[in-house]
C-alpha cells in the first residue's frame, strides 16, 4: 500500500493560499446558489431512498465539507443523488421498514462500509480506474445526464406531480401521458425563471443569474397570489445541525450489508470520477483521480456518523459549480455551510421558492452542462469515438444512469482492442531478408494478426524490426515460439531486431536462453 505524501493528506494547502478577496466573494456566491438548488433536492432524494426528509439535508452538510477539503476536483460537489437513493432503498428495503429507526441505522451503516471500502481503493491507488472512462465516454455521459435529468424536472416546470422514473424513456412516455394536465401559470413561471437566466448569462454572465432569477420568480409569486397562489413550493421543514450517530458495529451485520456497500461504493465512484473529468476536461485541470477516491470514502465514513447518507458526485450542482464560476473548492465548502444554515434558521425563507421556477433554472445548467464544441470536434477527429459517445448517450436515455457508464465504458474498450489487435505493420524486402516492422505490442488481441502477416513471408530470412514493441504477453510469446520453430523446419530464421530488454526476457523465458528458436540482432 502507497501513502500519501503531505499534500493528498491535506491537499487544501495547494489551493486555499492563493484565493483573493474576489475569489472568496464569488465562491461564497456560488455555494449560495449551489444550497438553494441542493436544499429540494436532498430531500426528494431522502424519500426517494426511504429515509425522513432530513435525511437529505444532512447528506448535504458534512459530506460535502469533507469532500471538497480533501478531494482534488476544483468544481466537483457531492451530495444525495437519486441513482444512490434507488439502489439504497432497493438494499435496505428488504431488511427494515422504510423512515423506521432499523431502517435508518442499516443505511448509515451502508454508508459506512462503502466509505472504507473506497478510502481503501483510494489508499491501493485505484484512481487508475478513471483512465478507463474516455473522454468520449464522458461526452457521451454528460450528454445523456443532462438529457435525463431535463426530463426528470419537466413535470416541476409543467406543474404535474409525476413519480420518479428509472430511465429518460420511461420519464418521457409517462410525461406524455399527462401532457394535457399542464398547469399555464407554473409553465409560464418555469419559463420565465429559464428565461430571466439566459438574460443574466448572456447580458450579466458574472453576476449570480440563479439566485436572482430564483428570488425574483418568489417574488412574483408572493406579489401575484390570484394567479400563481396555487403553485407548489418547496417544502417546509423543522431544521435542525445533522446529530452524532452511533452506528452499530456488529460482524453479522456487516458482512450482510458488505455485498451492497461494495456494490453502491463502486457505483458511486464511477460517477464521481466520470463528473470529475468530465468537468476538469472542460476547466483545464489537472484531475488527482486517487486522491478524490479517497475524499470520496472519507467524507462517506465522516459523513455516516453525523446522519449523511451515501453521498456521490451531483451533475446538477457540480454543473452549478461550473457555469457560475467557482475559483475553488471553496465554493462546495460554502455550499455545505448554507445548507446548515438554512437547515436552523432559514426554512421559513426557502418554503417561498416555487418548483416550477427550480426546474427552469436546473434546465438552464443542463444545457450548459453539454460540451457541443468538443462533440463537433470529436465528429471530426474520429468516427469511431464518435459511435462510443453515441452509444453511451443513448444508453444513458434508455438505461439507469450508472449502467449507461459501464456501456460507455465497455464500448471505448471494444473499439480500443479492435484498434490494437491489428498493429501497424509495415513490409519491406531486403536480399534475402522480409522485413516486417510492427508499430504496437503482442498480445493475445494482436498475436493472430502478426502470425498471419508472418506466414504471408517466404524470404530465407524472415526479421521483425521490434523497436516498437513495448510489450509481449504469453499468447504473443507462444506466437512467435510457434512461428520460429516453423521457419527452422523449412531452413529458414525468425530474428527479432532492435528488441527491446524486457521484450528479450519474456521471449527467452519460455524455453530458456539455450533452446530458444529465435534470434536476436541489435
Amino acid at each position: 500500500m502507497a501513502w500519501p505524501d503531505r499534500q493528498s493528506l491535506l491537499p487544501l494547502l495547494s489551493w486555499l493560499p492563493r484565493q483573493t478577496r474576489a475569489s472568496v466573494g464569488r465562491d461564497l456566491l456560488v455555494g449560495l446558489s449551489g444550497a438553494i438548488l441542493a436544499l429540494p433536492q436532498s430531500i426528494a432524494y431522502a424519500l426517494i431512498a426511504g429515509l425522513p426528509p432530513e435525511y437529505g439535508l444532512y447528506a448535504a452538510i458534512v459530506p460535502v465539507l469533507i469532500a471538497c477539503l480533501w478531494g482534488s476536483s476544483w468544481h466537483l460537489i457531492c451530495g444525495p443523488t437519486a441513482a444512490i437513493s434507488i439502489v439504497l432503498y432497493a438494499s435496505v428495503s428488504p431488511l427494515a421498514v422504510p423512515a423506521s429507526e432499523d431502517y435508518i441505522t442499516l443505511i448509515l451503516l451502508l454508508t459506512l462500509l462503502a466509505g472504507v471500502f473506497q478510502w481503501l481503493l483510494g489508499m491501493l491507488r485505484f484512481g487508475a480506474l478513471v483512465n478507463f472512462v474516455s473522454h468520449s465516454v464522458v461526452l457521451g455521459f454528460t450528454l445523456g445526464a443532462a438529457v435525463v435529468i431535463a426530463l426528470g424536472q419537466l413535470p416541476n416546470l409543467l406543474g404535474l406531480e409525476l413519480p420518479n422514473q428509472a430511465t429518460a424513456l420511461n420519464s418521457l412516455s409517462q410525461l406524455l401521458q399527462h401532457l394535457g394536465e399542464v398547469d399555464r401559470p407554473s409553465l409560464l413561471l418555469g419559463l420565465g425563471t429559464l428565461a430571466l437566466g439566459v438574460a443574466f448569462k448572456l447580458l450579466a454572465p458574472r453576476w449570480p443569474g440563479l439566485l436572482l432569477s430564483l428570488v425574483f420568480s418568489a417574488l412574483v409569486v408572493w406579489l401575484l397570489p390570484g394567479v400563481f397562489g396555487h403553485v407548489q413550493l418547496v417544502s417546509a421543514f423543522v431544521g435542525r445541525l445533522p446529530p452524532f450517530s452511533p452506528l452499530p458495529l456488529d460482524l453479522e451485520l456487516i458482512l450482510r450489508l458488505l455485498p451492497s456497500a461494495v456494490a453502491v461504493g463502486m457505483l458511486g465512484l464511477v460517477t464521481s470520477l466520470s463528473i470529475a473529468r468530465s468537468l476538469s476536461a472542460r476547466s483545464e485541470q489537472l484531475l488527482d483521480a486517487n486522491q478524490e477516491v479517497r475524499a470520496q470514502g472519507l467524507s462517506n465514513m465522516v459523513g455516516a456518523f453525523f446522519s449523511g447518507y451515501l453521498s456521490s458526485g451531483s451533475f446538477t450542482r457540480s454543473g452549478l459549480s461550473y457555469e457560475a464560476g467557482a475559483c475553488s473548492p471553496l465554493a462546495g465548502v460554502f455550499s455545505a455551510l448554507w445548507v446548515a444554515l438554512f437547515a436552523v434558521a432559514g426554512a421559513g425563507l426557502i418554503a417561498h421558492i416555487p418548483i416550477p421556477a427550480m426546474a427552469g433554472s436546473i434546465l438552464l445548467i443542463c444545457w450548459g452542462l453539454v460540451d457541443h464544441r468538443g462533440i463537433r470536434a470529436l465528429f471530426r477527429v474520429s468516427r469511431a469515438e464518435f459511435v462510443v459517445m453515441s452509444l453511451t448517450c443513448v444508453a444513458t436515455l434508455l438505461l439507469e444512469l450508472q449502467t449507461a457508464i459501464y456501456a460507455g465504458v465497455l464500448a471505448s474498450l471494444f473499439f480500443y482492442l479492435k484498434r490494437t489487435s491489428q498493429p501497424r505493420v509495415q513490409q519491406s524486402s531486403e536480399g534475402d531478408e522480409d522485413i516486417l516492422r510492427v508499430g504496437g505490442s503482442i498480445f493475445f488481441g494482436a498475436s493472430h494478426y502478426l502470425q498471419v502477416r508472418m506466414q504471408r513471408c517466404h524470404a530465407p530470412r524472415l526479421v521483425i524490426d521490434a523497436r516498437q514493441i513495448n510489450f509481449i504477453d504469453y499468447s504473443g510469446v507462444e506466437m512467435l515460439h510457434q512461428e520460429a520453430r516453423r521457419l527452422r523446419r523449412q531452413e529458414r530464421s525468425l530474428i527479432l531486431r532492435r528488441a527491446r530488454q524486457a521484450v528479450k526476457e519474456e521471449l527467452i523465458k519460455l524455453e530458456g536462453p539455450e533452446r530458444c528458436p529465435i534470434h536476436f540482432e541489435d
